[in-house]
C-alpha cells in the first residue's frame, strides 16, 4: 500500500526543521519508506510505501508520529505540533449535540466494533478550500465538492476512511448495518450494479434498499447531490477480514477498502468525526443537527506488557540505555513505567494488533535506535546432528536425483497438493486424502497419496513441446491416519512418454546403480489403489527382498504415457552405496542362445528363479533380441573350479529349454 501526503501538510502536525530530503532519508532509514520526493508548486509531494501490518502509519498524522521519535536519534529537532487523540475530542463539541434531527439505528455488532455518526442541516454545497484542493490533488485523488473532498482529507489526516449520506434520502430515516442475504446486489457510487457475496457488510434502508456497502462504497440512493442539505457523517471500523473477504469477491477496490482490510483501531473514530465536525463547519457552513450515536460495546482496555531490560541486549546483541529504551518507547505512544529492572508498556490502541510480546517492543526500539548501529558480529557456529536415517535418505536422494539427471530425465517439483478434479480423473477415493481447511485455490485443496496424478499431468501438459519426456519427481506423500498425525513417505515417481521398455530399464539401471540384486517383477499390480493408474495388461509389480516396492506400468487413461511409483524409503533401506567384492573367475564362460516362444502368461522373473535353482552353471540371464512372438535368451555359463566344456553347458540348456516350456 502507497499514499501520497504533502510536506507543508505534515508540517501542520509536525514541528521540526528537516527539509524533504532529510525526511527522506531518515524516515526510510527507521520507518515508512518514503520511495520518492517531487517538488510541486510551492510543496513537496512524498510517494510513502505503508507495509501491511502499520497501517497507523497510513496517514499525515501517522507519518507525522514516527517522525517525532526517529529524527532526533539522527540530531533533528521534531515534536508534535497537535496530537489530534487528545484535542479531537466528544467534550470539544458535546455543547452543540441536540436533537432537531434523528435517526432510528440498528447496527450488528459482530460486524461493526464502532459505530458513530452526527447529523449535519444547512450545509452549502460547493468548491473545497484551495489548500485541500491542492493537497488532495498532489495525493492522487479527485476533487469534487467541498462534501467528498472533507471526507478524503479526514482520511488521509488521520488514516480513518468516513462516510457521508444524503439524511432526506435514507428512507424512514432508519438504517440497519447487517451482513449481506444470498443473491443480493447493490448500485454503488461509480454507477456499477455489484453482486454481493453472502455476509458483506451492507446498511439498509427503512424499506429495506441498499444504502452503502460499508467501508468499500457507498450506494447510489444515499449519494451526495447538488440539492444535498443535510448529511450524516458516519465513522465506523469494520471485521476487516469480510471488507477483504467482499472486494476480493466484487472486484470492486477502493482505498477505503485498503484501510479496513488492513484493520483500523476504534480509538481513532473519535478524533475523526470531531475533526470532520469542525471541518464541516467551517468549510460547509454545516451545523450538528443531531445528538452523537456512538456505539462502542467493549473500548479498548489497554494491552500490557512486561519484560526485562536485558531483553535487549539479548535479543540484538548490544547494549542499549534505560533512558534511551524509556525515550523511544514513549515518542512511539506507549506508556512506559520502570518496575526495577524491568519495565511495563501500555499498548497504544493503534497497536493493538501488532504488538503483543515482548520481543515486538525490542523491535521497535531496534529500527528507532537505528539498525545500522547493530554490530556485525556472528553467533558462534553450531552443528546440529540429524537423525541417521534423515542422512541416509538426503544421500540417497541426492545420489538418485544426480543419476537420473545423467540419464536423461527432468526433474519436477510439484505442489504437495492436488485438486479435487485430479482425484475424480483418477477415481480415487476423496475421503482417503487430507484436505486443507484454509487452501489459497481449488487446484491444491488435497494433500497427494501418490506422486504419479501430478506426474502425469506435467506429461500432458509439455505434449508436444518436445518429441521425447522424460520426468522425475522425488517427494512426500501424505497418508490420513485416524486420530494421529498424517504419515509422510518418500516416493520416487517417473514418467516417460516412449514405451514400457524404456521406463523398466531406467528403473533396473537405478536399482543396479545401489546395488540391488534380489529383485523381481511380477505381471499386474497388486495394490488396489494402484490399479486405478495402470493399464491391467502393460503393467508389473516389483519386488526388492520379496517386499512390494515399486509399479510401473502404461498409464490407464493415456496409452502413450508410461509412469512408475517406487517408494523410496524402502529403496533406500536394502541399497548399498558400495558393490559387493566377487573375485574374477580365471576359467571360461560359455555363452549360448535359446530363441523360445513368448508366452504373456508366464512370468520371466518366475523362469529366471527356476533356471538358477536348476543349474550352479548359470551366471546371468540376458534378453537380447524379440521378433513377433518370440524371444532370444542369451545364457552365460561358468563353473567356478574348472573350465567348462561347451558340450557340458549344452546339457543344461537342454534342461533350461524343457523348464521354460513346462512352467
Amino acid at each position: 500500500m502507497n499514499i501520497k501526503i504533502t510536506y507543508n501538510w505534515l508540517l501542520d502536525f509536525l514541528e521540526t526543521k528537516a527539509s524533504p530530503a532529510e525526511l527522506q532519508k531518515y524516515l526510510s532509514l527507521s520507518g515508512p519508506s518514503i520511495e520518492r520526493v517531487e517538488k510541486v508548486e510551492d510543496d513537496y509531494v512524498f510517494d510513502v510505501e505503508i507495509i501491511s501490518n502499520r497501517v497507523d502509519t497510513a496517514s499525515v498524522f501517522g507519518i507525522a508520529q514516527e517522525a517525532t521519535a526517529i529524527l532526533p536519534r539522527y540530531g533533528i529537532r521534531a515534536r508534535l505540533k497537535i496530537n489530534p487523540f487528545e484535542k479531537f475530542r466528544f467534550e470539544k463539541i458535546k455543547n452543540k449535540f441536540n436533537e432537531h434531527l434523528k435517526i432510528s439505528v440498528e447496527v450488528d455488532q459482530k460486524l461493526c466494533s464502532r459505530f458513530t455518526a452526527l447529523i449535519f442541516d444547512n450545509l452549502t454545497l460547493g468548491r473545497s478550500p484551495d489548500f485541500i484542493q491542492k493537497r488532495l490533488k498532489a495525493s492522487g485523488i479527485k476533487v469534487i465538492n467541498n462534501i467528498v473532498d472533507i471526507s478524503n482529507y479526514l482520511m488521509l489526516t488521520l488514516g480513518q476512511p468516513v462516510h457521508m449520506f444524503d439524511f432526506d434520502k435514507i428512507f424512514d430515516q432508519k438504517m440497519i448495518l447487517r451482513g449481506s442475504k444470498k443473491g443480493e446486489k447493490i448500485k454503488i457510487l461509480d454507477g456499477r450494479l455489484a453482486n454481493l457475496p453472502e455476509g458483506s457488510i451492507v446498511i439498509e434502508d427503512g424499506e429495506g434498499e441498499l444504502t452503502d456497502l460499508c467501508g468499500i462504497m457507498g450506494g447510489a440512493k444515499s449519494a451526495i447531490s447538488h440539492q444535498t442539505k443535510r448529511v450524516i457523517l458516519f465513522v465506523q471500523t469494520y471485521k476487516k477480514e469480510l471488507i477483504r473477504k467482499t472486494t476480493m469477491a466484487t472486484g470492486v477496490r477502493t482505498l477505503a477498502a485498503t484501510y479496513f482490510e488492513k484493520g483500523i483501531d476504534e480509538e481513532r473514530v473519535e478524533p475523526t468525526i470531531v475533526y470532520g465536525a469542525e471541518l464541516l463547519e467551517k468549510y460547509a457552513n454545516a451545523k450538528i443537527a443531531s445528538n452523537l450515536i456512538d456505539i462502542y460495546p467493549n473500548p479498548y482496555q489497554g494491552k500490557k506488557i512486561r519484560a526485562p531490560y536485558s531483553i535487549f541486549e539479548k535479543v540484538i546483541g548490544e547494549k542499549i540505555d534505560k533512558s534511551t529504551i524509556n525515550e523511544i518507547l514513549t515518542s512511539l505512544g506507549f506508556k512506559l513505567q520502570e518496575k526495577g529492572e524491568a519495565f511495563e508498556v501500555v499498548v497504544p490502541s493503534y497497536r493493538k494488533d501488532d504488538i503483543s510480546i515482548p520481543e515486538d517492543l525490542v523491535e521497535e526500539v531496534a529500527r528507532i535506535w537505528g539498525y545500522d548501529r547493530i554490530g556485525v558480529n556472528l553467533p558462534p557456529p553450531a552443528i546440529v546432528n540429524q537423525p541417521r536415517e534423515f542422512e541416509e535418505l538426503f544421500r540417497f536422494s541426492i545420489k538418485t536425483k544426480y543419476f537420473l539427471k545423467h540419464l536423461g530425465l527432468d526433474e519436477v517439483i510439484n505442489y504437495s497438493m492436488i485438486s479435487k478434479t485430479m482425484i475424480k480423473q483418477w477415481q480415487l477415493d476423496e475421503k482417503r486424502h487430507l484436505r486443507l481447511s484454509n487452501t489459497i485455490s481449488k487446484e491444491i485443496e488435497y494433500l497427494r497419496l501418490t506422486l504419479l496424478a501430478s506426474l502425469y499431468k506435467n506429461i500432458f501438459e509439455n505434449t508436444g513441446r518436445r518429441e521425447i519426456l522424460k520426468f522425475f519427481e522425488l517427494a512426500k506423500v501424505y497418508y490420513r491416519k485416524k486420530n494421529e498425525l498424517p504419515e509422510e513417505r518418500y516416493k520416487l515417481a517417473l514418467a516417460v512418454n516412449t514405451d514400457y521398455f524404456d521406463l523398466k530399464g531406467i528403473i533396473e539401471m537405478l536399482l543396479s546403480e545401489f546395488n540391488l540384486n534380489e529383485v523381481e517383477f511380477e505381471r499386474g499390480i497388486s495394490d488396489q489403489f494402484y490399479c486405478n493408474f495402470f493399464n491391467p495388461e502393460v503393467s508389473a509389480t516389483g519386488f526388492i527382498k520379496n517386499q512390494e516396492a515399486f509399479y510401473l506400468g502404461q498409464s490407464k487413461i493415456n496409452e502413450r504415457v508410461f509412469f512408475a511409483e517406487i517408494d523410496f524409503e524402502t529403496l533406500v533401506k536394502y541399497s548399498r552405496l558400495l558393490k559387493t567384492y566377487i573375485p574374477l573367475n580365471p576359467y571360461s564362460v560359455i555363452k549360448l542362445d535359446l530363441r523360445v516362444r513368448l508366452d504373456i502368461n508366464k512370468s520371466f522373473s518366475k523362469i529366471k528363479k527356476k533356471i538358477f535353482s536348476m543349474s550352479n552353471l548359470i551366471q546371468r540371464i540376458e534378453v537380447i533380441d524379440q521378433y513377433q512372438d518370440k524371444i532370444t535368451l542369451r545364457f552365460y555359463f561358468n563353473d567356478p573350479e574348472r573350465n567348462l566344456t561347451e558340450e557340458r553347458a549344452k546339457e543344461d540348456l537342454t534342461k533350461i529349454e524343457k523348464i521354460i516350456y513346462d512352467l
